[in-house]
């Protein structure tokens, strides 16, 4: 396993890391949840992630029932929440949003799921127009002082938004967030390659991205339709499945130009796709999903083939893809 540094922190994690979105507690039950945990921390995965929104706080707590029948060192793994959405189906007011009962709340909250006494990382996992970022940033720098979290960042906001939340942070000596949590992957790229490149350069963002494989989009599996025992076929994500098909037969298309470039590698278009996202200097790790044990452990096989994106190759698929 490869590690890199979240940003300018001191925090490696390492590059590949292992997320229970749609999966865990749908797809995914206890054993299997289990067996996943257990290989991917054998194959040097330190970080796990997770949301109070995720199968409404189930994810969480499915989690933290295999982190402590585990009994990883905790010094050996980090594991994050993200706060926003609220963990009940039909959340009250003071039950989801940023302001400063909810975030500390959902804090306590994701600890008692997650069985653990802190959380490495914790996102806001949207913006919130209903809170002053000021009082977001001072909800998070309590909870760092109080060492319930750590590290503290954002997911899927504006870099206009992250500016001000980091320059609320220096006037009022308060803890800014070290990371923002993107999508990222070959279909889905101009806010981590050009929105938030100012964050790089003048707070030294690290990034924790998702959906590399777009959904499994890039995989080809859905070049011909959607196979039942796939996520976008999971009953409540049809929002999901017709944000990943839009644009259907341009994306697929593209997706079908990449099949060439991974079978003359001898890897898969998921290796592929994966890989490419690590070639970003800017990509503290990649965010895993999987169903199947087999497939986790056939995608956590993508750091060797890093030396063999040359520039060549590298040029093909942005020809691909383009």
């Amino acid at each position: 396993m490869q590690y890199r540094r979240l940003g300018k922190s001191g925090l490696q994690l390492s590059a590949l890391s292992f997320g229970a979105w749609v999966t865990f507690g749908q797809q995914v039950g206890r054993s299997l949840a289990r067996d996943m945990l257990a290989m991917a921390h054998d194959h040097g995965v330190n970080y796990f992630d997770n949301a109070e929104v995720y199968n409404h706080g189930v994810a969480e707590t499915l989690m933290g029932d295999v982190l402590a029948d585990l009994r990883f060192p905790r010094d050996s793994y980090c594991v994050s929440s993200k706060v926003f959405f609220g963990a009940r189906p039909n959340p009250l007011p003071t039950q989801r949003g940023l302001s400063r009962k909810h975030v500390l709340e959902a804090c306590h909250q994701a600890l008692q799921r997650l069985r653990v006494d802190h959380l490495d990382l914790y996102f806001c996992h949207r913006p919130d127009p209903d809170t002053p970022v000021e009082e977001t940033v001072a909800a998070m720098d309590l909870l760092v002082r109080q060492g319930k979290v750590l590290y503290w960042g954002t997911s899927e906001w504006p870099a206009g938004l992250i500016g001000e939340a980091h320059r609320v942070a220096r006037e009022n000596h308060l803890y800014a967030p070290s990371m923002e949590q993107p999508e990222y992957n070959l279909l889905h790229r101009e806010r981590v390659e050009q929105e938030y490149a100012p964050l790089y350069r003048d707070y030294g963002m690290g990034t924790t991205i998702w959906s590399p494989l777009a959904s499994g989009l890039l995989t080809g599996k859905y070049n011909d339709g959607v196979p039942n025992d796939a996520r976008l076929a999971q009953p409540g994500y049809e929002w999901l499945r017709q944000a990943v098909l839009e644009q259907g037969g341009e994306r697929i298309a593209k997706v079908r130009r990449l099949a060439p470039i991974a079978a003359e590698l001898g890897v898969s278009q998921a290796q592929l796709a994966i890989a490419w996202c690590l070639v970003n200097p800017h990509v503290s790790t990649v965010m895993l999903g999987a169903s199947r044990l087999e497939q986790l452990e056939h995608n956590l096989d993508v750091l060797r083939l890093l030396p063999r994106l040359t520039p060549d190759v590298l040029a093909r698929v942005e020809q691909a893809v383009a």
